[in-house]
């Protein structure tokens, strides 16, 4: 079985009592199957240092872009959306960068910069269809506005993938209506989780991802502790059940997708 770890944040695993190093999460990664990753930049200067973290590792991928909690720091260390999307679009030539982002709506931490991170969501999806790269799109509490500005900026020209998706099956719709994929974290494991374990019964196979968000939303059995990608393998499982269809196949399938939407 072969499964790609479609977001996770490798550089900041718990590399002090957790883990030895990079190695050693990759080795207990393999051992589940997990072979490639997506790791996700959240500004600028965290591009840089996942680039030098692990650029000898030919089977990590980056993203580049500004998460929208990040975008008021950002725009203090670049003075402007300007200087900072031409950063992006520089950082972006490198090969292994397969996507823009993470960027988005994040209602839930920050409503006061509700309109510097709507400015940032813009620019990124022009970015994205500028470099003919899709986009990573972060949404909490922020669904309907996400969505609009999405429709808004044509964001079908570039398609992208609604990370850790925790919307309703409306939402979806939308959603695949413009090309983008779905993509389900450990959340989809939670007792709570009844509309998302129901919402994901009726998304289509080829527009299916998965994702660890590691270090963030641990699936269960490991919920309240930190995540990695090892634990991409409960996701799965969790999802083959949900589906009806054994994961092996859903292996195959989601490792597909990865593929066609980042074009690797």
């Amino acid at each position: 079985m072969f499964l790609i770890d479609s977001h996770c944040h490798l550089d900041r695993l718990n590399y002090y009592s957790l883990h030895e190093n990079i190695e050693d999460v990759l080795k207990k990664s393999y051992i589940n199957y997990i072979k490639k990753f997506l790791t996700v930049s959240t500004s600028i200067n965290n591009f840089y240092s996942i680039k030098k973290l692990f650029e000898k590792y030919h089977f990590i991928f980056y993203s580049c872009g500004t998460h929208p909690l990040n975008c008021e720091k950002e725009l203090n260390n670049f003075n402007s959306i300007e200087k900072i999307s031409k950063k992006i679009k520089e950082l972006s030539s490198i090969k292994r960068v397969i996507a823009i982002g993470e960027t988005g709506l994040d209602y839930h931490h920050s409503l006061e910069t509700k309109k510097i991170q709507q400015d940032f969501f813009r620019e990124h999806i022009r970015i994205a269809i500028e470099l003919k790269k899709p986009i990573i799109v972060h949404a909490r509490n922020s669904m309907d506005d996400t969505i609009k500005i999405l429709k808004e900026e044509n964001a079908e020209k570039c398609i992208g993938v609604l990370h850790s998706f925790t919307g309703n099956y409306n939402n979806a719709i939308q959603l695949l209506d413009l090309g983008f994929y779905i993509s389900y974290s450990g959340m989809i494991t939670f007792k709570n989780s009844i509309e998302l374990c129901n919402t994901i019964k009726k998304i289509p196979l080829d527009r299916l991802l998965i994702e660890t968000d590691s270090p963030y939303l641990s699936p269960v059995p490991y919920r309240g502790k930190e995540n990695q990608p090892a634990y991409l393998f409960y996701i799965i499982k969790k999802i083959s059940i949900l589906k009806k269809i054994d994961m092996s196949i859903l292996a195959k399938i989601t490792t597909k997708n990865f593929y066609t939407l980042f074009n690797v």
